[in-house]
């Protein structure tokens, strides 16, 4: 994956938002939108250092993942915060906004 940003699996997502701030990107390979958030998120990873983990989650290699945070469009970008869903976001999505968000639960 893209540098700075974090594949997840169901194996490894509760681990990764258990703890922090993680913002997770759900999309899948086909979706237009989705191909065009990528590099927004690697631009976002770049600069937010470690304040907050960016991560994606491949909706068709995890639909269990998918159906349990209820996505039914996607990009869906989720804020976590120490486990917990802050905001869900769907669409593709602004740098700016992505790093307001960041900063506003940071």
């Amino acid at each position: 994956m893209a540098q700075g940003i974090v594949d997840l699996t169901k194996d490894s997502f509760a681990k990764q938002i258990g703890q922090g701030l993680t913002l997770v990107d759900f999309w899948a390979p086909w979706c237009g939108p989705c191909r065009m958030q990528t590099p927004v998120l690697e631009q976002l990873a770049s600069k937010i250092e470690d304040r907050a983990t960016i991560a994606k989650v491949n909706v068709d290699e995890e639909p269990d993942l998918a159906a349990e945070y209820a996505i039914r469009s996607i990009p869906a970008l989720i804020l976590f915060k120490d486990g917990e869903p802050v905001q869900q976001l769907v669409g593709l999505q602004q740098e700016s906004k992505l790093q307001a968000l960041i900063d506003e639960n940071a």
